[in-house]
């Protein structure tokens, strides 16, 4: 049976592939869920011109993300905290601290978006990453500085 996947199913293909699988399994589980339709004539041009409206909307979600990717570039962000001897910070700097500074700035961005490897735990420049888009990534400047 072939058929044209709405969506990605695991082992089977991505969206958009035409897939043959057993009749059983097409029927009963990928067209069930609406996973997947039958691959007819119909069928194929609706899914191109789904597809082409979904490229679109990609392609301009991009395009905002690299155009706040470089208003982004140019941000600077300094964080004060405690610190005790020889400098030692009370505490760490995690993404929420830097998505309540950039809300603070202006810049809505979801903590999730902004990739630290672990909690910045000493004073210094740091450049934090932040995924706007799955292409695009801006790079923030944070300034870690005491009190």
């Amino acid at each position: 049976m072939k058929l044209i996947l709405t969506e990605s199913v695991r082992n089977v293909g991505s969206v958009g592939e035409i897939v043959d699988v057993s009749n059983g399994y097409g029927r009963n589980y990928l067209m069930l869920t609406k996973k997947a339709v039958p691959a007819t004539p119909g069928n194929l041009k609706m899914l191109q011109g789904k597809l082409k409206r979904q490229l679109a909307l990609e392609a301009r979600t991009r395009e905002q993300a690299e155009e706040l990717a470089g208003v982004l570039e140019e941000v600077s962000l300094t964080a004060v905290v405690q610190v005790g001897e020889e400098d030692r910070m009370f505490g760490s700097v995690t993404h929420q601290h830097v998505a309540d500074l950039l809300k603070e700035k202006g810049y809505d961005i979801d903590r999730r978006k902004i990739h630290l490897d672990e909690p910045i735990k000493a004073l210094g420049i740091y450049t934090i990453p932040i995924a706007l888009h799955a292409q695009v990534e801006a790079g923030v400047k944070l300034w870690v500085v005491k009190e």
